[in-house]
């Protein structure tokens, strides 16, 4: 039956009726036209820079415990355990973000599940900056957490629902952008603060996109689903300009919806069906592949790493690493509408699996004592390599895909799944990162350059092209797909 939903989205009506958007093609190359003459995408715009005010916040808190470390270790009299927990704790609550992340967003809205989220970010800013000992301490970093796992996804779900089909990959790439961003811009300050300010700037991006919220609209796709017509026509115009003839899209959404309403509520055991599975296996595939590559290891103990590889380019290899970051990863915002997801991912993973392969070699040489002059060079362009290659696709491919593969009646539950799989992996990596290298160092390296290469092939059996395709032309290639497979 499931199948023969699929069929009916794809090709018609079920008296072979090809009345309906997806179906006649001259309709709608007209109001296609209609649309680009009519067109303004500035609300579009306002939009996603309001909404990656949470990926800001993201990246803020995820670099601020670096810089704060040896003050906060000092002024409160922490254990280095004490401190350890303070750090990782962030993730806890990020993993309890990411769990109910779907449901709160399919409940209250895309809007409101951001600012849920910036209230509970605040909180925690504000117990770290009082802290006077380390339970305020913690409870404060569990808040920010949370916040940011909840975050995570619906930034880059809210971005995806508003955005036209040919800028959706570039904008919903912006939400890496600015993690990095925040990130970068949180350890530079901690430079030159003290931990507390640092804290209070970590409030600058909550309050400005509790205060941009308020001029920009509610997700169309979310409003559609939850039946609130006059405000889901309203919004999509908004976002398209007051000009723009929104009939065909706005049809295809409401068509798309109503078809996904009327089959069953779903749960999380639901997600198995043959009808789901393939979705839910790329976005679960995708995170496992992007953290078990290594970034949250090699990016948490850079500096490590490149000490052990030798003294003299620790300094200089920790600076090219946070420099890196930035510029490539706006190489990747504009080509994801360019080259396409699939050869961007594919590329990316090419290249983490050859920066993992060099700083391999470098301690697979030092330990042999085998050109020793060389091995500071290998680490350091091996560490380079990979993560301006994983700043370019592997960082935000996969958060763009997850935003666009899953049918709107499911997307609440799976994306729930795939963001918990997500920050799950990262907690693993980090945490095992320092056993490894006790391990074998070259041995860690070889290890997360072969899951790239595993990412590839990955990608390369399973992974749809959603370059240039409205997310129901997404839904509709997937399950067509499946159904071939089924009857073949």
């Amino acid at each position: 039956m499931a199948i023969e939903k699929w069929k009916e989205i794809e090709n018609g009506d079920e008296h072979g009726n090809l009345e309906k958007p997806l179906m006649k093609r001259e309709e709608e190359e007209d109001s296609s036209r209609n649309y680009e003459n009519g067109r303004s995408i500035h609300m579009v715009y306002l939009s996603t820079f309001v909404a990656v005010c949470g990926s800001f916040q993201f990246g803020s808190c995820v670099g601020y415990s670096a810089p704060a470390q040896a003050a906060i270790k000092e002024d409160l009299r922490l254990s280095l355990s004490e401190y350890s927990m303070f750090g990782s704790i962030l993730t806890i609550g990020a993993m309890f973000g990411a769990i109910t992340s779907g449901r709160i967003a399919d409940y209250i809205g895309r809007k409101g599940a951001m600012r849920m989220s910036a209230c509970f970010c605040i909180l925690g800013w504000i117990a770290i900056f009082f802290s006077k000992e380390c339970l305020s301490l913690d409870i404060g970093r569990l808040l920010t957490g949370y916040g940011i796992g909840v975050f995570s996804y619906v930034v880059p779900i809210f971005i995806a629902e508003i955005a036209p089909k040919n800028l959706r990959g570039e904008l919903a790439t912006l939400n890496q952008l600015l993690i990095v961003t925040g990130s970068s811009v949180a350890f530079l300050l901690g430079t030159v603060v003290t931990w507390r300010t640092l804290a209070l700037t970590g409030l600058i991006p909550c309050i400005t996109l509790l205060a941009g919220l308020s001029f920009v609209p509610e997700s169309p796709r979310w409003l559609a689903k939850v039946g609130q017509e006059k405000e889901f026509l309203s919004a999509l115009q908004r976002l398209r300009g007051k000009n723009a003839n929104i009939s065909a899209e706005a049809a295809e959404i409401q068509y798309y919806i109503e078809t996904m309403q009327s089959l069953p509520k779903i749960k999380l055991v639901d997600l198995f069906q043959s009808i789901y599975i393939r979705p839910l296996i790329i976005g679960v595939g995708l995170m496992v592949f992007q953290q078990f590559g290594g970034i949250n290891g090699i990016g948490f103990f850079a500096t490590e790493t490149f000490a052990s590889a030798g003294p003299s380019v620790g300094r200089i290899g920790t600076i090219a690493y946070a420099c890196i970051q930035v510029p490539i990863t706006v190489a990747g915002v504009i080509l994801m509408d360019k080259s396409g997801r699939r050869p961007l991912i594919m590329v990316s993973a090419a290249g983490t699996s050859l920066g993992c392969f060099l700083a391999g070699a470098s301690f697979f040489l030092k330990g042999r004592g085998w050109l020793l002059d060389f091995v500071p060079v290998l680490v350091v362009a091996g560490v380079l390599i990979f993560v301006a290659s994983f700043s370019i696709g592997m960082g935000a491919v996969p958060w763009v895909i997850m935003s666009e593969i899953f049918p709107i009646n499911v997307k609440g539950v799976a994306g729930s799944i795939v963001v918990l799989v997500n920050w799950l992996g990262a907690w693993i990596v980090s945490f095992t990162f320092n056993f490894f290298m006790s391990w074998s160092s070259s041995g860690t390296f070889f290890i997360y350059s072969l899951i790239s290469l595993m990412t590839i092939l990955f990608v390369i059996k399973l992974v749809p092209e959603t370059k240039g395709k409205t997310l129901e032309e997404i839904q509709a290639s997937i399950h067509s797909q499946r159904e071939v497979e089924i009857l073949n």
